[in-house]
Parts: structure tokens; sequence; C-alpha cells
């Protein structure tokens, strides 16, 4: 009889036990809940577009409101220095040349592969609800016997509207949107504003209320071809824009071959549409009462786009839509696809009420591939552990305080030889130091992926962005000490990354 009772006692402590354990637990997650979470990601907009990053023409006031509410982030860097290499490592956290994004989507045949893990992924395993908007990027969406890739809705997404890649034909009344797979046909408005509408629809109407969620919105915008609507550029069709146009830099480019500034006023204005498109988003999140508990990411996806190649063209552009690219690097050197500081720092601003403080200002070294271990910490997911990460664990930053990195980050750029631009292959951060590195001369003889995938870097260039955030002044012979120091380690971390990116000629034959 004395067992009997002890063992209905034991079994009374353990069900008490439980019990507490999870009030406890309930409480925790009711004192810590999960941070709703959107990023959104720009297209070619520069450091310098923005009223909160000195811009002295465009008017943003909205996203200069939001940089008021949360950090604003003056060493932001995207994962690549053109567009989808940039998405793939955003959504793995990997450089994304370990996802063999060696260049655009569809490029050698590439696409992010199924076996990739993305933030969506992780964040669907804790219970998050998750939507894509936009430019994707990754893949082609438009299934046939030819092509069966995967898309948003393998990559984690619950709900996607989507195209393949840019509105080239114009971002008004666009035709290749795809709803969940599904052909939507042409739609009435312009691409951001479509977007807008369609986050605000499943925000609003469509997703489950009861769980947090994930947002991605990918916009079209500032991305060429540039047609905003007249109200938009008509604002800066004016002398005091013209007088200022003066002062802006554009990354070393010269623009005064012949005159084009009749087409600066399309560009700012839609730097402004895009401006008014996000400040709507952000109401829809007030409205909806998530602003205290929703992490808002701002960024870009590379710098701004280079508008000719001056040392081909003699005098006349690459292609008549750039004629409209006005967007600028600020004082940084390159533009999109330069591994220099132009081409992959950018915007960078986070908006979380409930932890980031306003008016923050953080100058730390971010990079996008730091967004899916920084969520998936606040998410309390769980972190690849059976593959490289390149990111960290960035939230420190974001509350303004001081942080390490524990690795280099290499930026990379080799898919042209160095004559077509003139530039470095590959940069690699170190503190303030950058190091440029260049490939050997590819011969005629074998395909640019073999050049690449049995190449290091045999020349170099040092700066030191602290004393020269310009890029103007190459330390490489005055401080021998410093390149010969960071050399093994951007050859080590280069041979690494170039090693596990997959050969898709291999893979497609």
């Amino acid at each position: 009889m004395k067992l009997r009772i002890t063992l209905i006692q034991y079994a009374f402590l353990i069900l008490s036990i439980s019990l507490i354990s999870s009030c406890n637990s309930k409480k925790i997650e009711k004192d810590n809940p999960k941070p709703n979470i959107i990023i959104y990601l720009t297209d070619d907009l520069g450091y310098g577009d923005l009223g909160c990053y000195g811009s002295p023409i465009i008017k943003t006031p909205g996203i200069d409101k939001f940089a008021s509410e949360g950090v604003l982030l003056t060493d932001c860097h995207s994962a690549g220095t053109v567009c989808s290499p940039s998405r793939a490592g955003l959504l793995t956290g990997r450089n994304p040349y370990r996802s063999g994004f060696y260049y655009i989507q569809g490029a050698f045949g590439s696409y992010l592969l199924d076996d990739e893990v993305t933030l969506a992924e992780l964040l669907k395993k804790q219970g998050y609800e998750t939507a894509f908007m936009g430019k994707w990027h990754l893949s082609r969406l438009e299934k046939s016997e030819k092509y069966d890739e995967p898309g948003p809705g393998d990559q984690g997404f619950d709900y996607w509207f989507a195209s393949t890649h840019n509105a080239f034909s114009g971002p008004k009344n666009y035709g290749k949107f795809l709803r969940n797979g599904e052909a939507v046909g042409e739609v009435d408005g312009w691409y951001v504003d479509v977007l807008t509408e369609e986050a605000t629809n499943w925000l609003t109407k469509i997703r489950d209320k009861s769980k947090p969620f994930l947002l991605i919105v990918s916009t079209h915008e500032p991305h060429t071809p540039i047609a905003p609507p007249e109200e938009y550029s008509s604002l800066y069709d004016n002398a005091v824009v013209d007088s200022l146009e003066q002062t802006i830099k554009y990354g070393g480019v010269d623009r005064t071959l012949y005159d084009i500034s009749q087409n600066k006023k399309e560009y700012y204005g839609t730097v402004s549409q895009l401006d008014n498109a996000f400040a709507n988003l952000m109401k829809t999140v007030e409205d909806e009462n998530s602003y205290d508990n929703t992490m808002v990411i701002f960024t870009s996806d590379n710098g701004p786009e280079h508008p000719v190649n001056l040392e081909e063209s003699q005098g006349t552009w690459d292609e008549p839509i750039r004629d409209y690219c006005f967007g600028s690097p600020g004082i940084y050197r390159g533009m999109k696809r330069y591994p220099y500081e132009g081409g992959h720092r950018v915007p960078g601003i986070v908006r979380y009420p409930a932890k980031i403080p306003a008016g923050t200002v953080s100058d730390a070294l971010i990079v996008a591939t730091d967004f899916l271990p920084t969520v998936a910490h606040l998410a309390q997911a769980e972190i690849p552990k059976d593959r490289t990460l390149d990111g960290k664990d960035a939230f420190s930053a974001f509350l303004g305080e001081k942080t390490e990195r524990e690795k280099p980050y290499l930026w990379i750029f080799p898919t042209h030889e160095d004559t077509y631009f003139r530039m470095p292959h590959m940069a690699m951060r170190y503190d303030d130091y950058t190091l440029l590195g260049w490939f050997p001369e590819k011969s005629k003889e074998g395909t640019l992926i073999e050049w690449m995938k049995s190449s290091i870097p045999v020349k170099f260039a040092l700066y030191n962005l602290a004393t020269d955030p310009g890029q103007q002044k190459d330390l490489a012979e005055s401080e021998p000490e410093t390149v010969e120091s960071l050399k093994p380690m951007m050859i080590e971390l280069w041979k690494e990354i170039r090693d596990e990116g997959p050969d898709w000629q291999a893979k497609n034959r």
C-alpha cells in the first residue's frame, strides 16, 4: 500500500512540475514573443540615394522617418555586387558563391538548389507564416518540360506573388507575375505599388493572425527600365535640382560625355515613388497593431547601376535605358558589379521598437548574410550545423554596440575579364582595411567558369577605409606587411568558397 501511495505521489509530482514548466514557458513566450519579420529589398538603390544618407536632392520622408525610429547602419553591405548573388546570400546566410551564384540566375544554368536552407524554411519550423512578394531572380518560376526549378514555394514560402526577373517591359502594368505558381496576367499599376497592395492584402486578409510572420518584399525599383508617374518625376524638374546635380558623386564615373540631364528627374522620382510605397506598407503594419513587435529591415541588393562603359563606349552609352541611371554610391568608389565599396555598401535601416532604441546609429560592419542568423536567434530557430554560414548574429550592432567578426567577408565578381570594367575580381574586408585581388588574365582556351574555378588572386591593392573611404590611395607599396598578412586569408577563404560552389557545366552535362 505504501508503494502504491508513493507512486501516485510521484506521478502527481511529475505532473505538477510539467504544468509549472508549461506555465513558465508560456510566460516566457508572452514576455518575449517571437517578432514578426519584414525584409524590404530594393533593387540598385545607391548608398547616397536617400535623405537620411545625405542626398541633397531626393526627398524620402517616409524612409527618413522610419530611420529615425530605429537604427541607421552606416557600414551595411549587400551579400554580393549584383542581383542574384545578393539575394541568395540574404536568404541563406552564406556567401553566394557557395551556392553557385557566380553571376545572375541562369548564367551557366544556375539557380538556388533545393538543398539550400533558407530563412523562410527556418522560421516555418518555428510556427511562422511566410510570404514573398516581388523580384525572385533565384530560379525560373515559369515551369516547362525543360525547366522545373525550385521556386519560393519550395524554399519555405507559404504564399508568393513574384516575377522571375525585373520588369524589363517597364514597371507599369507588368504582365509576368505569378501567384503561388499561377500566372496572374497584366496587373494595373506600377510594380512597387502592386507589391504594396499585394503585401497589404496578405497582411490584413490572408495570413493566419495567430502566428508570427515573415514577409519579404523585393521591388523592381529603382532598377531600369525607369518610368515613374509624372506626379513624382515632376518634383525634380526645376532649376534647384539642376544646380544640385553638380554636387552628386557617381563612384568615379564621368557623366559628362554628353547631356542626358533631362532624364535625372525620372530616377529621382522613382526613388520618391518607392519611398511612398514603403511608407504605405509601414502604415499597414501600424494599423495591424504590429508596430512594436515587428522587426523591419530596409536595404538594397547592390550599389547603383553603372551608367556607361567609358573605355569601350567612346562617347555613346551601352544601353539607352542606362541614360536614366542617376543612382549614387555617395562618397564611395565604384557602382553595381564593382568589388570596390560603391558596389556593395548600401543603405541599411532596421526598426524594432520593442528592442531597438529610436535614433540609433551604428558604424559596425553588417553584411546581408547576417540577417539569417540574427533573425533566427530572435525567432528561437536552430541554425543549420551541416553547412558553412558566413553571416553572424548582428543584433548587438543594431543596438549601437561594438561587435567583432570572427572571419572577414569576401565580395566577388570574376565573371567578366578585368578588361571589361578595369576592376578587381574580389574584395576582402578586415577591420578598416579592404584588400582587393585580381585573377591572372584569362587565356583564350577554356571557359569562364573553368578559369574562375582554377584561379587565385595574383595582384593586390590595399585601402584603409577609415582614412580613405573613397579608395583613392593604394597602400600596397607603403604597407607591404599588411598586404602580406591579409593575402593568405583572402586566398584561403576564396579557395574554400570556390571549391564548395557547384560546377554548373558538369552538373548540366
